[in-house]
């Protein structure tokens, strides 16, 4: 009898000690929380952020702020504060590494419940956000979606993740008290990498031979979709005033279209996009596309579309200054020129590369 009572007694304190332990595992996760589930930093933490899929969602629902930075990897190298500064606003980022407008305005509707008094949106728009899927992503490629959903029974995902425990809150830890970091350079990626021709060059798969150019409405169905994903949100918030720009990419990325047979698909899908854009008072478009100092010149890139911090920064300045602006007057003949200049680089400026054999080619 002693025995049984004995054991009966270790199983009840070893059951009440395994629960202790994973309640204070949780709450442990809770109070540090790296991903921002259930609250911004407490305890003097910075916002640590660099791993947008698990933390981005998190920001937008429980951070303060009044200013979104909208966009692909692209805009992940802007320094809060260059916007901040120059729009007397308070911003983070909201951020997709495909830059899908489905993608993105999902986070844009995620913000707006928040609660927070949204009066500005920075929105980098990627050529390729124009004719892409129009219902959003992030479960298709894999997103933690108990983080993303409103179901608090996964959340077991993010309270008992080992990965989280052991690496990113010491992670976050290290950077807050020890570490000089800086929370303005949200999802930046810039530190480590080099921008310059030998490293766009590098990464710059060209297809051997140049496609017949398809029909420019070859993408007309996902564009329309896209046109009324993002005019959407000018429409249902007309007190938010929306910068929204087209972003210089390289030189070789105009060369890789045309090849593809896609150039007039892109151009089109730009024109029809601005055109609706546009029509609401609340918006201000802006193009980047052409400016031929920027994107001629393979020093200011990583590949063909990743550009330097300082080609952020010049694009935010020429916001800010109300430079490079399209207007109903314009809009047609800008996107004209760059078609021109689009020919003027596959057909002069990209030849010295080719006969220097500086090119790799698709096999």
């Amino acid at each position: 009898m002693k025995e049984k009572k004995d054991s009966s007694n270790f199983i009840k304190s070893f059951a009440i000690g395994a629960v202790s332990v994973l309640v204070l595992i949780a709450l442990v996760v809770i109070v540090f929380d790296p991903f921002f589930h259930y609250h911004k930093p407490w305890l003097g933490l910075k916002a640590v952020l660099n791993d947008k899929e698990y933390q981005c969602i998190g920001t937008l629902r429980h951070f303060d702020y009044d200013a979104l930075i909208v966009g692909s990897s692209v805009v992940e190298n802007n320094d809060n504060s260059w916007f901040d500064q120059a729009y007397n606003c308070k911003s983070i980022k909201a951020v997709r590494s495909y830059g899908a407008t489905a993608d993105l305005c999902y986070l844009i509707d995620e913000a707006y419940k928040s609660g927070n008094d949204i009066t500005k949106i920075f929105y980098n728009i990627d050529p390729s956000s124009l004719i892409a899927d129009t219902e959003p992503t992030y479960e298709s490629t894999g997103c933690p979606m108990y983080l993303y959903d409103n179901n608090p029974f996964n959340d077991i995902q993010y309270l008992f993740n080992k990965g989280v425990i052991l690496e990113k809150i010491p992670y976050m830890i290290v950077n807050s008290y020890i570490a000089d970091y800086d929370e303005n350079l949200s999802y930046n990626w810039a530190k480590w990498k080099s921008f310059d021709s030998g490293s766009i060059l590098g990464l710059y798969f060209r297809q051997k031979e140049v496609k017949p150019m398809l029909d420019e409405k070859v993408y007309e169905e996902q564009l329309r979709g896209n046109i009324e994903l993002l005019t959407s949100e000018l429409k249902n918030h007309p007190d938010t005033d929306f910068y929204l720009y087209f972003p210089s990419y390289s030189m070789l990325w105009w060369d890789g279209v045309y090849r593809s047979g896609e150039r007039d698909a892109f151009i089109y899908a730009e024109k029809e996009m601005i055109k609706e854009l546009l029509k609401y008072e609340n918006a201000k478009v802006y193009f980047f596309q052409n400016d031929s100092e920027v994107i001629t010149n393979l020093e200011n890139y990583l590949d063909t579309i990743h550009f330097s911090p300082e080609i952020n920064k010049r694009m935010l300045d020429k916001m800010a200054a109300d430079e490079d602006r399209l207007t109903i007057d314009n809009y047609e003949d800008k996107l004209d020129e760059m078609k021109e200049f689009s020919d003027k680089i596959v057909n002069e400026l990209v030849i010295p590369y080719e006969e220097q054999n500086k090119f790799n080619y698709e096999q």
